[in-house]
């Protein structure tokens, strides 16, 4: 019996081989593993998510914080002047009213008259302010850089100097006996030199500053006036800063003096912020609490004339412990700022805005 010999392995050219080892690479490279730290699913567009989502990231507590001490009161104030509400009993005390609070609000006289005294101390302070801020800030602007900056530290100290303070010092200025004012009034009349001019004084003496219903919504404003004025200096100095020397080089080469210079240059280029100051002060004004409450805090027959609307807010909300009413009254407030503020828009005008 012949044996088979057995047949060799065939032989590989050189082509074959090539092919092989691209095949080997090809099938080694599709089933490579991840790197170290790296998921088999990160690919491009979930690190393009990851990007787009960062910055939301980092303003989430901004979102957070204003979502909780923003929005969130605002609409609890809008749900609670729809109920009757204690503190004091818990939320379960609540009942709902419907528009009963805001009924109940507009019919008071109490309000009205409050939001009268609140009219008033803003007009006897408010455009006071406003006539003297503007000539003031002009003149300021006129002077060397030094005396202005000097000059405007001073004017706007009192702005910034708490407003509890402010008032406790005026409270002891208006003390009827012991009181500067009145010890002022005292000197004067009694000089031989300005004699003349005050001799209605003894009949006055002692003079009520903040007893006096007559007189409590003037001591008011005149602390208002004093605290607020160089705020509004420093914004009109800071829009004359802004208006080109040109302008006021011209008007001089045609013969402006300087209240022509004041009416015709000035006056114009400071429209926006003349807009911004004036809707500050009404903002401001009808918000007008701390004054009132300081220097009429003992004084129940005057605090009936010093008594501002935030002030009756106040009282209602934390003496009478009615929250639903409180809130009523105070989207009554936010509805009549929001209309005074419209309305002197418009009659301030659109072009207002922009300097000419």
């Amino acid at each position: 019996m012949t044996g088979v010999a057995p047949q060799a392995p065939p032989r590989l050219s050189h082509g074959d081989i090539t092919m092989s080892t691209h095949t080997s690479d090809t099938a080694t490279a599709s089933h490579a593993v991840p790197l170290e730290g790296q998921r088999a699913g990160d690919g491009p567009g979930r690190r393009k998510m990851a990007r787009t989502k960062a910055p939301y990231w980092f303003l989430s507590p901004f979102f957070i914080l204003f979502g909780t001490f923003f929005v969130f009161p605002i609409f609890f104030m809008i749900y609670l002047s729809f109920h009757v509400w204690n503190p004091a009993a818990g939320l379960s005390a609540m009942q709902w009213v419907g528009l009963e609070n805001y009924s109940y609000a507009l019919t008071d006289p109490t309000l009205w008259r409050s939001l009268r005294n609140t009219v008033v101390i803003a007009l006897l302070s408010g455009v006071p302010q406003h006539l003297i801020a503007l000539p003031a800030a002009f003149v300021l602007v006129q002077l060397g850089s030094r005396a202005r900056h000097w000059l405007s530290v001073a004017y706007f100290t009192p702005y910034v100097t708490s407003t509890i303070a402010v008032s406790m010092i005026f409270y002891v200025i208006y003390a009827p006996h012991s009181g500067i004012l009145n010890q002022t009034l005292i000197y004067l009349a009694t000089n031989p030199v300005t004699g003349w001019a005050f001799t209605w004084v003894a009949d006055v003496m002692p003079i009520r500053w903040v007893q006096d219903n007559a007189l409590i919504q003037y001591s008011i404003s005149a602390v208002v006036f004093w605290k607020y004025v160089g705020f509004n200096i420093i914004i009109y100095v800071a829009g004359l800063t802004t208006i080109p020397k040109d302008l006021y080089e011209a008007a001089r080469i045609d013969g402006a003096n300087a209240w022509q210079q004041f009416r015709f240059v000035a006056l114009p280029m400071l429209r926006p912020f003349i807009f911004f100051a004036v809707t500050m002060t009404i903002i401001g004004n009808m918000n007008l609490f701390d004054e009132p409450y300081v220097l009429t805090r003992a004084l129940e027959q005057a605090s009936r004339s010093g008594m501002t609307i935030s002030n009756y807010l106040y009282r209602v909300a934390w003496q009478w412990m009615d929250m639903g009413s409180a809130a009523a009254i105070s989207w009554i407030l936010f509805f009549v700022i929001a209309a005074m503020t419209w309305v002197y828009f418009h009659l301030f005008g659109r072009k207002g805005l922009e300097g000419n």
